[in-house]
C-alpha cells in the first residue's frame, strides 16, 4: 500500500533543503516520519505519540535508538535548514526592499525536578530564573535566535545554556550571530530585549556590519553633555514640551531623542519613551537604543516591535509543537528533539508561506484528507479491513 500522501510532501521539503544526498534512507524515514507526528493535533512530545500519531511501521524502541544513538549529523541537517532560510528572507527583503531582522531571546523548557532517588534523570537540567513566573524553575534553558522580515519569520538556530559549561547567554547569541552569513543586500538589524544588549554583544553585531535596536535598563548611563547620569535620572529633566508624539501600530508615545555616548558605546541613538496615556514618570520609562543613527523615531519604535515575533515563536512552539514536552533523558537525544521541532516549525511556514500557526493547519487538514484517501484506495483494491485498521493503528 502507498505511504501517505502528505509523506510524500515532507519528503519533498528535505530534497529542496537537499537533506536527502547528506542523511542515509533509515534516516529520512525516521525524520519523516517523526516530522508527521509533531504536526498531527494532539501530539504530546513523547515517542509512543510519534510512534501512534505518525503510523510508524518500525518498533518503538527503533525512536529511542535514533534520538539517543543512530549515527546521524543533527548539525548537519541545522546546517541545511539555516541555508534554505537565509535564501528565502533574503530574497524576501530584497524584493520588497526591506531591512532583515534577527531576534535574539531565551525561553525555559520547564520539566519536574526529580527525586534524589530518580536513577534516570533528565541530563543537563539546572534551575533558573523564569521572568514569567518571577521565581527559579527547573528544566532546560535555551537561547534562540530568529531571521525575518515584516511579513515571514523563521527560528534559526538554539543553544542550550548550560551554567556549567562556563558559558553565558551572550556567549551563546555571540556564537550564533557568527553562523548568520548573510550577504547584507539589505540592513540587518538585531533585536534585544534589556537583558541583552552587553557591551560585549554590541560589539560583535556591529563587527559583522549589523545594527542593534533594543530595549535598555533604566539605569543606563547616558552622558549628556559628557555628564554622566543614569537614563531614569536623566529622565526627570524632560518635561512633555521636550517630546514629540509618535505613533507606532495602535500606540501613541511621548519621545525624546537622546544622541551621544552611552556606557560602552561612543555613538548611538535612545529614545526615553512613555506611552502617551500614562504620566512621564519613571516607572513608566522606556529606554529603546538604536546603534543606526540615520533612523527615525517612528522606525525605531517600529522595528523594535518586530522582536515580538520571537515571543509569539515560543508560545506557539511550546502550544503546538510541544518544543518543552519531550520525556528523552539524554542530552543528545534532547538536542535532537528540539532540531526536530526547529525542522517541523520551518516546514509547517514552508508550506503555508505564512506563518506556524496558518502552516499547521494546512497540514492538519492535508493529513485528514490524506487518510481518508488512503482508506478509499485500500478499498478499491480489495484489502481487507482489518488489514486497513492494523495499518491505521486502530485494530
Amino acid at each position: 500500500m502507498n505511504r501517505l500522501a502528505h509523506h510524500q510532501g515532507i519528503h519533498k521539503f528535505f530534497f529542496t533543503l537537499g537533506l536527502t544526498l547528506q542523511l542515509s534512507k533509515p534516516v529520512i524515514k525516521h525524520l519523516i516520519h517523526i516530522v508527521d507526528a509533531l504536526t498531527t493535533k494532539g501530539f504530546s512530545g513523547t515517542l509512543t505519540d510519534i510512534h501512534y500519531w505518525s503510523f510508524h511501521p518500525n518498533h518503538r524502541t527503533t525512536l529511542r535508538h535514533f534520538f539517543t544513538k543512530s549515527p546521524w549529523n543533527e548539525e548537519r541537517l541545522l546546517g541545511k535548514l539555516q541555508e534554505w532560510i537565509l535564501s528565502q528572507v533574503e530574497r524576501l527583503a530584497k524584493r520588497k526592499n526591506q531591512p532583515l531582522f534577527v531576534s535574539i531571546d531565551d525561553t525555559i523548557c520547564q520539566k519536574t525536578k526529580p527525586s534524589s532517588r530518580a536513577v534516570h534523570a533528565i541530563q543537563g537540567c539546572d534551575w533558573h530564573y523564569s521572568h514569567k513566573d518571577h521565581q527559579s524553575v527547573w528544566g532546560h534553558s535555551l537561547v534562540w535566535l530568529m531571521v525575518h522580515t515584516f511579513t515571514q519569520a523563521f527560528p534559526f538556530a538554539f543553544r542550550l545554556y548550560d551554567k556549567k559549561a562556563g558559558k553565558s547567554k551572550i556567549d551563546l547569541a555571540i556564537e550564533m550571530l557568527s553562523s548568520l552569513k548573510v550577504k547584507r543586500a539589505q540592513p540587518v538589524y538585531v533585536l534585544m530585549d534589556s537583558w541583552y544588549p552587553s557591551k560585549k554583544l554590541i560589539e560583535a553585531c556591529l563587527k559583522q556590519g549589523f545594527h542593534v535596536i533594543a530595549m535598555l535598563k533604566t539605569n543606563r548611563i547616558l552622558y549628556p553633555k559628557g555628564i554622566a547620569i543614569q537614563a531614569k535620572q536623566f529622565a526627570r529633566y524632560i518635561e512633555s514640551k521636550d517630546t514629540r508624539l509618535v505613533t507606532v501600530g495602535q500606540e501613541r508615545y511621548r519621545v525624546y531623542r537622546y544622541e551621544g555616548a552611552i556606557h560602552g558605546l561612543d555613538d548611538a541613538v535612545v529614545l526615553l519613551a512613555w506611552k502617551a496615556d500614562q504620566p512621564m514618570a519613571p516607572e513608566h520609562l522606556h529606554c529603546i537604543l538604536s546603534t543606526d543613527r540615520e533612523l527615525g523615531d517612528e522606525d525605531i519604535l517600529r522595528y523594535y516591535a518586530q522582536r515580538w515575533t520571537i515571543e509569539c515563536f515560543f508560545r506557539q512552539a511550546k502550544d503546538q509543537l510541544k518544543l518543552d514536552g519531550y520525556r528523552v533523558r539524554h542530552i543528545r537525544a534532547v538536542k535532537r528533539y528540539w532540531a526536530v521541532v526547529l525542522l517541523s516549525c520551518v516546514y509547517s511556514i514552508a508550506e503555508s508561506r505564512q506563518n506556524l500557526s496558518t502552516g499547521l493547519e494546512l497540514l492538519r487538514s492535508r493529513k485528514d484528507h490524506s487518510v481518508v484517501e488512503f482508506i478509499y484506495d485500500a478499498a478499491k483494491q480489495d484489502i481487507p479491513i482489518d488489514v486497513i485498521k492494523k495499518q491505521l493503528r486502530i485494530a
